[in-house]
């Protein structure tokens, strides 16, 4: 009867444990030991104009403002290796997601809809941190039928190893190419407050 009640209360804690996981969809990088000044998102700041629910928000980290982006290279959609600088000119938000990764998942659409409210004004970059690139990432884009997101591929990892981040994590850069913020999380990106914190790089 002992071992009994004492099954039923870790079953009973089960959905609360389970909870506390799912945050980031992987492990910070344990090596990074930089520390990082983070502000906590106001949920109930804006609401979702289509839901009248709350946004969703994720945690904004300012303290690498003004950092160069990595030269990590990456695959381009037409296969050609690129690295961030590539990308100078105009600013860019980079979002590092997996198809395995639920609320990176959840927010692509977010995405894709401020890439193509955006265009011309702001890179909008998805690179894939999947393992095995182009076999999950190829599918998942032809089943979701983006308008303007395209599939960049990082089967080293290279990025979110030197960011030392949880997926998904999205850095907004500006046109010099310089760190102006990061975030961690969930985001509705073509919502208010993305909007808002975006305006800061141009």
């Amino acid at each position: 009867m002992e071992l009994e009640s004492v099954l039923r209360s870790t079953i009973a804690l089960l959905p609360v444990l389970l909870s506390l996981g799912i945050a980031g969809c992987d492990r910070p990088n344990p090596g990074n030991e930089q520390a990082t000044a983070t502000v906590p998102a106001d949920s109930g700041a804006a609401a979702n104009h289509a839901t009248g629910e709350p946004e969703r928000i994720g945690t904004i980290d300012r303290s690498h403002q003004g950092k160069a982006a990595p030269a990590a290279a990456f695959t381009a959609p037409d296969g050609k290796t690129v690295t961030l600088a590539d990308f100078k000119g105009k600013p860019l938000l980079l979002n590092l997601w997996a198809t395995w990764c639920a609320p990176c998942v959840r927010e692509m659409p977010t995405l894709d809809r401020l890439a193509a409210r955006e265009a011309g004004q702001l890179q909008v970059l998805v690179v894939s941190q999947d393992l095995e690139g182009a076999e999950k990432v190829t599918p998942f884009f032809q089943k979701a039928q983006f308008a303007a997101l395209q599939p960049h591929l990082d089967t080293e990892v290279g990025l979110s190893t030197h960011y030392g981040v949880n997926l998904p994590t999205t850095i907004l850069y500006d046109s010099q190419g310089k760190e102006v913020w990061r975030v961690s999380g969930d985001m509705e990106w073509d919502g208010d407050t993305a909007a808002g914190w975006i305006a800061e790089a141009k």
